[in-house]
């Protein structure tokens, strides 16, 4: 099973992102999301922003994995 954690771009240099996590910052690749723009929420795996979802599934999600 793979798990994809949700974030928030803060910026955009190229096609390296700066996704926030529950407040950490961390190097994310956009090559599988050309069309991403910053204030955009993604779900991230290994590395990679892999799809692009809205605000309230993203902070649903973080939700959940808090209560696990």
């Amino acid at each position: 099973m793979c798990l994809a954690i949700p974030g928030r771009v803060k910026s955009i240099s190229g096609d390296i992102s700066e996704v926030i996590f529950s407040g950490l910052k961390r190097k994310v690749s956009l090559k599988l999301l050309p069309g991403v723009k910053v204030g955009d929420f993604v779900l991230v795996h290994a590395g990679f922003a892999i799809q692009t979802i809205d605000k309230n599934a993203a902070k649903e999600t973080l939700k959940l994995l808090k209560s696990l």
